[in-house]
């Protein structure tokens, strides 16, 4: 195989790894953060915490020792926009909880019967490439443009100025930190498949690094470096199920592809595949207006709550972090303001 076809396959696998495992272990931020802060249940909260400390570790790793060269990735680029990444990260917060799950949670939860995502995820698609590349991209770059910053360094182990030995020590104290607060503080030790679901989807964020970075490495035909992410793949894949004859797919395509598969799979396989429609007239807008609203934000935070959430942060991107706390304010914002309008329901 060519290191392309390598690269799309391995994309494959690594998307029907998560689909799987997410399906299994229930893994959702919008669904940990809803129990976190309406039930006080840190379960699915904690989890997250341990996923991105795997995904920290493995990514950073896999830099310090020169097997990916992270800095040519969108995360770590040397400017970025102060209004746009929180400004995007909120409303896709807020969409997200509108819509009860995030890009990824609904491609699992579509692949085990739930026909909700049926909506969700084509305004997402759409949402998100009339921002990337219709009537709001020349807005979307004039604003970029407008409000763009240089900071000193575009990550923490640049701006700390680490070796490779003080970068690797480093990370190691920061991902013993967040693990003991994840699994003392918050009990998860007592949720051992909470723990391995978090740990292989964190594993699978340094695995996506590696194989756009490493394997995909080519003098005269380079891979995109990316990782996990789910926006812009989503509107890819539905661009690409348009005019696959007249297009190529490319690595976010197949992870997409990938997770709807080991989803379904592993909804089959334990018999937690059913169907699941909307509840009334209102719950169909809301999904609708949070697909549209995590497609928009997504596209102007470059990334999601797997995007920037995991894949970003693993960079120790500052502005992926501005992202993610944007991504933060506005989910808290949507359970504030609308837990009322739909109360006793479950999370995603």
């Amino acid at each position: 195989m060519t290191h392309i076809q390598q690269v799309l396959w391995s994309g494959f696998v690594i998307g029907l790894l998560f689909g799987a495992v997410a399906e299994r272990s229930r893994y959702c931020t919008a669904g940990g953060l809803r129990e976190w802060w309406r039930d006080r249940n840190p379960r699915r909260a904690a989890a997250l915490l341990v996923a991105l400390a795997v995904a920290v570790s493995g990514t950073q790793l896999l830099d310090a020792f020169g097997w990916v060269d992270l800095r040519s990735s969108l995360y770590l680029q040397s400017a970025f926009s102060w209004l746009l990444m929180p400004l995007g990260g909120v409303l896709f917060g807020y969409g997200m909880m509108l819509a009860r799950g995030c890009g990824s949670r609904t491609l699992v939860l579509l692949a085990s019967g739930n026909l909700r995502a049926l909506i969700v995820l084509p305004a997402l698609g759409i949402g998100a490439a009339v921002t990337l590349t219709g009537p709001l991209a020349p807005w979307r770059l004039a604003l970029m443009e407008a409000t763009s910053v240089t900071p000193p360094a575009p990550g923490v182990p640049d701006l700390l100025r680490l070796s490779a030995p003080g970068h690797v020590a480093a990370v190691t104290i920061l991902v013993l930190g967040l693990l003991l607060i994840a699994l003392i503080r918050l009990r998860l030790y007592r949720y051992p498949w909470d723990i391995a679901g978090a740990v292989l989807i964190g594993l699978l964020i340094p695995a996506g690094w590696l194989v756009t970075g490493h394997i995909g490495a080519d003098d005269f035909e380079p891979v995109p470096v990316e990782s996990l992410t789910f926006v812009a793949p989503i509107a890819d894949s539905i661009h690409y199920l348009m005019l696959s004859t007249g297009i190529r797919a490319g690595f976010g395509v197949t992870v997409v592809a990938g997770v709807l598969v080991g989803a379904l799979l592993a909804a089959l396989a334990g018999r937690r595949f059913h169907w699941r429609s909307f509840d009334s007239p209102g719950h169909m807008l809301r999904s609708l207006g949070g697909g549209v609203m995590m497609g928009v934000g997504g596209a102007l935070a470059l990334g999601c709550t797997i995007g920037q959430g995991l894949t970003g942060l693993s960079t120790l991107s500052m502005p992926s972090g501005l992202a993610v706390i944007g991504i933060l304010l506005g989910a808290r914002l949507a359970v504030i303001m609308h837990e009322a309008v739909v109360p006793g329901q479950p999370a995603a």
